[in-house]
């Protein structure tokens, strides 16, 4: 079972945080550049996403409706049932990070990467991810507002405004700017994606710090930490299976219902912390805490999970299989 090295980077950060937490002018120069990687980071979204990808998609309407009703409507829902566990096994400000994590949108990368591996239908994986992402931009803050209220992390029309400008702004210009800086963005994918690393980390140092000189650590035991493992493990379990066995029940085929399940079962990390920071505020490191340890749950399960599949489509009768992942490619009317 993996351990993602970014976790390992983001957790030296939180301890970086702790001993050294960035206090008056560094604070404010720190919590600057913090708001212009956001920016930037968002920006790049847009200069990668190509239109004509998204729109060759959109023929594959019914998966791609499938993942998005996990993830921003059966997530949500689990997210909201989870309140009855406030106070035995989580306090009220791990329970808002807990509902906030169920708002974020889908992954892509790590979608994509156990779909292959199971062999399942890797174009409806790319496509689905990338329209999750997309829809998050809008619908996470819109959920966030109407589900957390003012107790989460004083959402207000100033908060959605906060949000349209530091994401949804740079995430529409990268999408008009395509046209002359796509190829530059594509020829330069390994060093961008570092910039996507480092932005995220500055994002995470910045919430954490301010966490630790306010000290909200303090409301945090051993105790309450273990609750959320717990609770996060039956969610994600729980999500697994109704993806898997729902998209089953809905008709799709062995190969699309591998898509559904990796691809509607996942929260973006990458997504998940800027749109906290800008959020939450002063309470943030709380709030992207639940999301972070998901993150790593999420990869371990799904790790074993999709050599799993890849196995059982070793075993499977060759007149049993659908058409290999890489074929269907070929077939522009199933490239969604």
């Amino acid at each position: 079972m993996p351990v993602d090295p970014y976790i390992v980077l983001l957790l030296a950060t939180v301890g970086l945080a702790a001993l050294v937490p960035a206090r008056g002018t560094v604070a404010d120069t720190v919590s600057g550049a913090s708001t212009a990687a956001i920016a930037f980071l968002f920006f790049l979204y847009g200069a990668r996403l190509s239109t004509r990808e998204a729109l060759d998609g959109l023929r594959h309407w019914r998966l791609h409706g499938t993942v998005l009703l996990c993830t921003f409507v059966v997530f949500p829902l689990l997210g909201l049932a989870a309140r009855g566990l406030v106070p035995v096994l989580l306090t009220h400000s791990l329970y808002t990070g807990l509902l906030f994590l169920t708002l974020v949108p889908s992954t892509i990368q790590s979608s994509i990467a156990f779909t292959s591996i199971a062999r399942g239908n890797v174009p409806a994986a790319i496509c689905a991810g990338s329209f999750s992402s997309l829809a998050g931009i809008v619908v996470t803050p819109l959920l966030a507002a109407a589900l957390l209220g003012g107790s989460g992390g004083g959402f207000s029309v100033d908060s959605l405004v906060r949000i349209v400008a530091q994401l949804l702004v740079p995430f529409m210009a990268g999408q008009v700017l395509r046209r002359w800086i796509g190829g530059f963005v594509t020829r330069h994918k390994k060093v961008l994606g570092l910039v996507d690393r480092g932005s995220i980390l500055l994002v995470v140092y910045t919430a954490f710090s301010e966490g630790m000189v306010r000290g909200i650590w303090h409301q945090v035991s051993l105790v309450r930490l273990a609750g959320l493992l717990g609770v996060e493990a039956v969610l994600l379990a729980v999500m697994l299976a109704s993806t898997w066995y729902g998209a089953r029940a809905l008709g799709f085929g062995r190969e699309d219902r591998i898509a559904i399940q990796f691809a509607g079962s996942k929260k973006s990390l990458a997504s998940g912390l800027p749109m906290a920071s800008v959020l939450f505020g002063a309470q943030a490191s709380l709030a992207v805490l639940p999301l972070m340890l998901f993150h790593q749950m999420q990869l371990m399960v799904c790790a074993v999970i999709a050599k799993r599949r890849a196995r059982d489509d070793d075993a499977t009768p060759p007149q049993e299989q659908g058409p290999h992942p890489s074929d269907r490619g070929r077939d522009p009317a199933r490239a969604g």
